[in-house]
């Protein structure tokens, strides 16, 4: 499947996706109470089979944050990215995909240690790399004065 025959696929499953085509993927963005329902999909279904989560990102943005997932069908050979937002900058919480694709459990941990991101169900969710004294510091508002750190 190229890009336009992934999207009009897509599409026509979830209608309340927005899809583009990017320079290099398709990007689908769905609200957060849909995304669980798209990854099983994206996963389960033949034509997708996306079947290996290569990279989750989160953004900070002024009024939420933004969880991206880059996705790949090892058998298919086509690629895909998921994008969806928190509802709260200051508490964000996304469902965890660790049960869809086991990589997303280190990564879901990042994004926790440095942006603060939650992610329900995940079944070991706790910093990677600092320890609670630091913050979130990928966060735009993120100082810390005592390590000389300012934005």
């Amino acid at each position: 499947m190229n890009q336009t025959d992934i999207a009009n696929y897509i599409g026509n499953l979830f209608p309340e996706a927005i899809i583009s085509r990017g320079p290099q993927f398709p990007t689908i963005e769905i609200p957060p109470e849909k995304l669980i329902t798209l990854c099983r999909k994206l996963r389960d279904d033949e034509q997708l089979a996306f079947d290996y989560l290569f990279c989750l990102s989160g953004v900070d943005m002024p009024d939420h944050m933004t969880v991206v997932y880059h996705l790949e069908s090892t058998w298919n050979g086509h690629c895909a990215v998921v994008k969806t937002h928190t509802t709260d900058r200051k508490n964000p919480v996304i469902d965890s995909v660790n049960d869809i694709w086991p990589t997303a459990g280190f990564h879901e941990r990042e994004a926790f240690d440095l942006l603060g991101i939650r992610f329900n169900n995940h079944p070991d969710l706790r910093r990677l790399f600092l320890d609670d004294s630091w913050g979130f510091p990928l966060r735009k508002d993120y100082t810390d004065p005592a390590r000389i750190v300012e934005r």
